[in-house]
């Protein structure tokens, strides 16, 4: 890496691809001045070259990936294509060269980082994948050099822009579900198939790749207890804003006392108060807790064609220089170097709730509600309810103390039974705000 030119072949030109093409050459001579060397993109794989000819005119495109991999003027490989198949063969035929990968593919690091970290080990070399979580956010950096010397007890992170741009729709305009993806589809923000999206399997994916740095353990997606948001109310929106919450999917990773780690992405109630309340739109906000540091706030866009072309670039200037393969050579933070990771099954796992019953009109049934409850250890903090005029069914919100998942849902399905009770029963956590943020400054 000591020659002043480093060639790149790039797979894929996408949205982000076509960011990072235009960054190395309208920032070309701003990193010459920065790094002191000259990124020369040697080839750009695409599937279609004359689609990509007519808006990049006069860049290498090619249909041959092995080729543009295998020429020896390619130093860097930057992988931008996506999914797990055709990017994992071709990362692979890269490392097994000697040759850096840079990545966003966070889906590819889920599925087989392990045996792709330890692959370029073997090969004495090193992935690079800033951007593959929280777009432009240098998440992964901080994790791996600036809290390096902290013990990081949990991770608690808004990952995921279409889950955020929807909920923020819902809460500030009273729309429906539906009515929040159908505008978020049509200004860009969601997929025509959101599905990876709204299922929250794009936030467990991004925490897969976070948190086995973070705890320094391997890990994989179904370890993770994963709930989307495609049934969220905008009753239960309205509910929680009375009760001074704002609902907000999170990825969150938490350490317990004997080292076990929960892990799980789901709506949650945030309270109003809470710097995670206030993120809106297609901003991440990632909060750390580290023993020495204490909480830490990680925030901006975490999507975007701009934003995730910085982070690749980035990844791109720190291999080339040799920062990246010097971390990855020395530091024993990567998920292949780790041991397995002791996860706590997710109905052991103890968080606050939120319940919603829908209740007939008759004398007792809060009565046979709290003995559920309390049969399970369940104690409960707040009962809202509104009056319904008319109508024969009356909506019940019930928040609860501390109380473990498994004993919850048993509660949950006694509840069900009851014929005064018309199921399902809604059922949403509650993480309250940290104490640094509390609303007497201690």
């Amino acid at each position: 890496m000591s020659e002043k030119s480093i060639g790149i072949c790039l797979l894929g030109c996408g949205v982000v691809g076509s960011g990072v093409v235009k960054i190395l050459t309208e920032q070309a001579d701003m990193l010459r001045r920065r790094a002191d060397l000259r990124f020369d993109v040697r080839h750009i794989v695409v599937r279609n070259i004359a689609k990509h000819a007519a808006g990049l005119p006069g860049l290498p495109f090619t249909t041959d990936a092995e080729v543009a991999i295998d020429d020896p003027r390619t130093q860097i490989v930057i992988e931008l294509i996506g999914g797990n198949s055709a990017a994992a063969t071709l990362t692979q035929r890269a490392l097994r060269l000697g040759k850096p990968v840079v990545t966003a593919n966070k889906s590819l690091l889920a599925a087989c980082g392990n045996e792709l970290f330890a692959l370029a080990r073997k090969h004495e070399t090193c992935i690079a994948f800033e951007a593959s979580c929280g777009g432009g956010i240098p998440i992964i950096d901080a994790i791996c050099r600036g809290l390096v010397a902290n013990r990081i007890d949990a991770i608690v992170g808004i990952v995921n822009g279409t889950c955020n741009t929807i909920l923020t729709r819902m809460t500030r305009n009273g729309w429906s579900y539906a009515q929040a993806l159908a505008e978020a589809q049509r200004l860009g923000f969601a997929e025509a198939d959101p599905s990876l999206d709204v299922s929250g399997r794009d936030a467990a994916q991004k925490l897969a790749v976070l948190a086995s740095l973070a705890f320094n353990v391997q890990l994989a997606e179904k370890d993770i207890s994963v709930e989307g948001i495609e049934k969220l109310q905008p009753a239960d929106i309205q509910f929680a804003k009375e009760l001074g919450y704002v609902i907000k999917l999170l990825a969150i990773a938490e350490r317990d006392e004997q080292d076990r780690l929960t892990l799980r992405v789901h709506p949650t109630l945030v309270h109003q108060d809470d710097v995670l309340a206030e993120v809106s739109g297609g901003f991440n906000a990632i909060s750390i807790y580290g023993h020495a540091l204490g909480h830490v706030l990680f925030y901006g866009r975490g999507a975007g064609q701009m934003p995730t072309a910085s982070a690749v670039v980035a990844d791109l200037v720190n291999v080339a220089i040799g920062t990246t393969p010097l971390a990855f050579r020395h530091l024993r933070i990567f998920p292949d170097t780790a041991a397995l990771a002791d996860v706590l099954p997710i109905e052991k796992s103890r968080s606050r709730y939120f319940l919603r019953v829908t209740a007939k009109d008759e004398p007792g049934v809060m009565a046979q509600v709290s003995h559920a409850l309390g049969q399970q250890g369940i104690s409960l903090s707040a009962i809202l309810q509104r009056e319904t005029g008319e109508s024969q069914l009356v909506p019940v919100v019930i928040t609860t103390h501390l109380a473990e998942d498994g004993a919850v849902r048993r509660a949950l399905r006694e509840i069900d039974s009851l014929p005064t009770i018309v199921p399902p029963t809604v059922c949403l956590r509650v993480v309250d705000q940290p104490k640094e943020f509390g609303g007497n400054g201690k």
